[in-house]
């Protein structure tokens, strides 16, 4: 698991707080202007991985 948390940009398994400040910030005022967008809550695992 150490092993896999050094290979994630951010250097560290994600945790379920992770994901819900996502959510919170989808789901406040802030967001209103944001439409159709994927949000990868990932510390960067993706980043280069995703083609579009």
């Amino acid at each position: 698991m150490d092993q896999f948390a050094r290979s994630i940009p951010v250097g560290r398994i994600g945790r379920p707080d992770d994901v819900a400040r996502a959510v919170m910030f989808f789901s406040s005022r802030d967001s209103d202007f944001i439409t159709g967008q994927a949000l990868y809550v990932c510390g960067g695992a993706s980043v280069g991985s995703i083609t579009l």
